[in-house]
């Protein structure tokens, strides 16, 4: 394809025309050699946000970005090979948890992950905040670690999907994330070239995620199934809530240090009650029961034996293992701390996303490409959906570098949490299965 072509692909998908698999394969080729650049891309990106993208382009992109190169093979390996992959949202941090489970429960975990993108965290981020963990493995190091040890998350390298990272940091920072095609494509993309047998979704719906309607995270859900199940992939996916954070925390030490406690027995809530729903699920696509899904990983997680992979897992990857029994003296802290209280006592809902942007705001996300990380910096959210705070009780702490920071993200919490003289119910967690048997 010459320079001169692409042009006319941005004017045809402007106009609300189709690219063919053939274009879109030698569109991300010529992106990947540097033969097109980040400005004709991202006009292609906005207007195929605008017009919308079809199944077709859904499934010849998630091709292309495959094609554009390496594939890891997890054949040799002993166990089930499993993946899991959330769409993003707000303190969500069950790859930390889920990961280990299934280790734990015999599976073979080889993860390829990303950076923060838009305003949710990014699991590569929140691991590098564990001193001396590295996150960039080859394709034999990540095959090899997860002989060894059951699980590995690293980054996707140059030679895994090339062509997907380039979009993947292009689509942060030009608001064109929320695309049900793009989405779907850049997560099957790097499910697909990592070479599990079989992979688990988890799609968020809600004011924090990037697909808000229910409808449409489930249309998602089964966009990514079926191009799974096309492609020799045993797929399924839970649908679940991000109308309020997953976890406690927000931000990358935080989140760590979050999950870290869940797997000591120490946190219950959402976090792990939906990690849990996860890893069952997973074990029920390499055809286990779900009832004895959930009793086994119920088991590992309350045994310790989730949180010795854990260690492992750390180990293996260069951090320190100590974390998991030291999270707040090991992971980075921020300087300033403070708390805030609602004035009326019951919990009506959040302006979840909100919270992300807050986070991003103090240094715990990008708003910009290349933007370093604060890892220490963010939020601890303590209270949920149909809570009663008692007076004076702390919902929300801010984790700040300076007082000023601080003092702005407070001025803007109530505002953010929801808050009433009368109690209200409870959200559901997950909303809809799809690929898994109903429960």
């Amino acid at each position: 394809m010459t320079t001169l072509e692409v042009p006319v692909l941005i004017g045809r998908k402007r106009d609300g025309g189709e690219l063919t698999g053939d274009e879109l394969r030698d569109l991300m080729t010529a992106y990947v050699a540097g033969e097109v650049d980040d400005a004709q891309i991202a006009a292609l990106l906005m207007a195929g946000v605008i017009r919308g993208f079809t199944h077709d382009e859904a499934v010849a992109l998630t091709d292309a970005l495959v094609a554009s190169g390496d594939t890891v093979d997890l054949s040799e390996l002993h166990g089930p090979t499993v993946d899991k992959h959330s769409t993003g949202g707000v303190g969500d941090t069950t790859t930390l948890i889920v990961g280990p489970l299934l280790a734990a429960a015999g599976c073979q975990v080889a993860k390829l992950s990303g950076r923060g993108l838009g305003h949710t965290g990014g699991t590569l981020d929140k691991l590098e905040a564990i001193p001396g963990f590295r996150v960039d493995l080859s394709p034999a190091e990540l095959r090899d670690q997860v002989n060894a040890v059951g699980v590995a998350v690293a980054a996707a390298t140059q030679d895994l999907v090339p062509a997907d990272k380039k979009l993947y940091a292009l689509r942060d920072v030009t608001a064109t994330v929320a695309s049900p095609a793009l989405i779907a494509s850049s997560v099957m993309s790097k499910k697909l070239a990592g070479g599990a047998a079989h992979v688990l979704l988890d799609v968020k719906t809600g004011d924090g995620a990037f697909m808000e309607d229910p409808d449409e995270a489930r249309a998602l859900a089964e966009l990514c199934v079926e191009i799974g199940e096309a492609r020799g992939r045993r797929t399924g996916a839970l649908v679940t809530d991000m109308s309020q954070p997953l976890g406690d925390g927000i931000g990358n030490a935080l989140e760590v240090a979050v999950a870290i406690e869940t797997l000591r027995g120490e946190r219950h809530g959402r976090l792990r009650q939906l990690s849990l729903d996860l890893a069952a699920a997973a074990l029920e696509l390499t055809g286990v029961a779900a009832d004895e899904a959930r009793e086994r990983v119920l088991g590992l997680l309350d045994d310790g034996s989730a949180l010795e992979r854990f260690r492992a897992f750390v180990v293996a990857q260069g951090g320190d293992p100590a974390v998991a029994d030291r999270p707040w003296d090991l992971l980075p802290t921020a300087p300033v701390v403070r708390d805030w209280s609602p004035d009326d006592p019951h919990i009506t809902g959040f302006a979840c996303r909100r919270f992300g942007e807050l986070a991003a705001r103090l240094g715990a996300g990008r708003l910009r490409q290349g933007d370093t990380l604060d890892l220490a910096v963010g939020l601890e959210v303590l209270v949920r959906t149909g809570d009663e705070v008692a007076p004076g009780s702390p919902a929300v702490r801010v984790h700040a570098r300076t007082d000023e920071d601080a003092e702005a993200v407070l001025a803007e919490l109530p505002s953010v949490v929801h808050t009433g003289s009368e109690p209200v119910d409870e959200v559901p967690l997950v909303l809809a299965r799809v690929g898994l048997a109903e429960h």
